[in-house]
């Protein structure tokens, strides 16, 4: 089997995006290198498993989300508050109008 490091470097920045989190943090948290991670995500550098699954711990994901791009349930669970932080930071106008939006996200057939 092909594992594709490009593509392991691009979910891992997805998600560590998703979260909203910044390179450094996930460094820190996942207790890598300064550039380590900017590395892995540029497919530069393959991760060991110890690293991989450190890195799965901080963006509260799966090896398997990340090596081969699968969908886990818990992964959509953690959009909630991240969500709810986002529309709780806007004023009452925009809360409304995120609320039209999604509204309207889910009438699409997309």
């Amino acid at each position: 089997m092909f594992v594709d490091y490009k593509e392991v470097g691009k979910r891992i920045a997805a998600r560590r995006k998703e979260l909203g989190l910044k390179q450094i943090e996930v460094n820190e948290m996942a207790e890598l290198s300064d550039k380590y991670l900017s590395n892995i995500e540029t497919a530069r550098s393959i991760p060991s498993i110890d690293v991989l699954m450190r890195i799965c711990t901080v963006l509260k994901t799966t090896p398997d989300s990340l090596l081969l791009g699968a969908v886990n349930d818990h992964e959509r669970i953690d959009v909630v508050p991240l969500l709810e932080e986002k529309i709780a930071a806007l004023d009452s106008k925009k809360q409304l109008l995120a609320c039209s939006l999604i509204d309207w996200l889910s009438e699409q057939n997309i």
